[in-house]
């Protein structure tokens, strides 16, 4: 084969001299204007919360009312237990408050009485005063024998005695009611602690979904009985998920709380994307919280680059657009030019609640109130 011309072999490397300026011109142009102002990452996965379902009293389950894939909102009875026995339990301490409420009622009811005696004894002492002070005024007449006069004497000592019984019965039941009233008396509020107790325990046999989101882990079948703590299903509120992606730690010079992130979902490619920002820094690296944490104080080392994870937060619409589900995997680009954020102290707290257990409180309240004006009021009267 004849060799290749000088010139024409001069010339080939001098395109390929060219060419690599060309490229490496072209790199150090991405790089300086974008490359160095952008961190990605492809180790980056969807995350959320896994709102478990756990009773809180031992029951047997009679109903399931929802499956996996499937959605509840919160609210909505999910898991019912056996309530027969809560029902008996919860029937007897409403009773028991509502012979409370009279009994303390007719304390109340008795003070008028014991007004009304002291009134009478007060009398009957004044009417015997009167007749021994007329016995003793015609006493020197002889109109009247000294018998008289001693027995007018022991009328008045007994009307007295009468009226300071009176008087002690009065303080003793107005002690029983004094700055207090029926619903507040220590008594009906004891009867009311147990029937409030035994409300709990009979609506808590039905298990409400704390969250609104999808039922995921489903474990429990009618019949099956179940204690404190056992978890029966999970709830994911898909709404509110986030992502943690796994960084280098050569990447996060540049990186801190509220840059700017753009993501795109394998499930959904790279035509639709997600923009969110930096919530905050893990911690740790992944392997200081493993199980086992590796341990490097060892003859032989190799060092191992660590990853670190930081939690990004989701633009909430777009997310109603394109749903992501817990475990899909994401692609990150985090914008670093502006760096005068921190890492961490910057960050958020986060609160999740549920409020659907609280009306619990609010309808054992209710009853209460329902079985005190009941059996505090004369029927008659109202």
């Amino acid at each position: 084969m004849p060799a290749k011309p000088p010139g024409k072999r001069k010339g080939l490397l001098v395109l390929l001299v060219a060419a690599v300026i060309a490229g490496g011109a072209a790199y150090a142009a991405y790089y300086f204007s974008y490359g160095r102002f952008h961190e990605a990452t492809d180790d980056a996965y969807v995350s959320g919360n896994l709102v478990q379902l756990t009773p809180q009293v031992t029951g047997t389950v009679v109903a399931v009312n929802a499956d996996d894939t499937q959605t509840v909102k919160a609210g909505d009875p999910v898991v019912e237990l056996d309530a027969a026995d809560a029902k008996i339990a919860l029937t007897n301490a409403e009773a028991a408050l509502g012979q409370t409420v009279r009994r303390v009622s007719s304390l109340y009811v008795n003070n008028d009485y014991y007004a009304a005696n002291i009134a009478q004894r007060e009398s009957d002492l004044v009417r015997a005063r009167d007749d021994l002070r007329r016995r003793v005024a015609i006493a020197n007449t002889g109109g009247v024998s000294a018998e008289d006069i001693a027995h007018a004497h022991d009328v008045v000592n007994t009307a007295q005695a009468a009226l300071d019984a009176a008087r002690q019965q009065a303080k003793a039941n107005h002690a029983l009611t004094d700055r207090t009233t029926v619903g507040e008396h220590p008594d009906v509020q004891a009867a009311a602690s147990k029937v409030r107790d035994a409300y709990l325990w009979y609506a808590r046999n039905t298990l409400p979904a704390p969250v609104t989101g999808y039922v995921a882990k489903r474990s429990i079948q009618v019949g099956q009985r179940v204690s404190p703590g056992t978890s029966l299903m999970a709830i994911v509120p898909l709404d509110g998920v986030w992502v943690d992606a796994n960084f280098k730690e050569v990447q996060l010079t540049r990186m801190r709380i509220g840059q700017p992130v753009t993501l795109t979902a394998d499930v959904y490619g790279s035509s639709v994307e997600y923009h969110g920002r930096i919530e905050g820094f893990s911690a740790g690296t992944g392997g200081a919280f493993a199980t086992l944490p590796a341990q490097n104080a060892t003859g032989n080392w190799i060092k191992i680059v660590q990853r670190l994870p930081v939690r990004i937060q989701l633009d909430q619409k777009e997310l109603e657009a394109h749903p992501l589900r817990i475990g899909l995997s994401m692609q990150v680009s985090v914008d670093t030019h502006d760096d005068s954020g921190t890492q961490l102290g910057a960050a958020i707290n986060t609160m999740y609640r549920t409020d659907v257990f609280a009306q619990y409180g609010a309808q054992a309240d209710e009853e209460i109130a329902k079985i005190i004006a009941l059996n505090a009021m004369d029927p008659s009267r109202r």
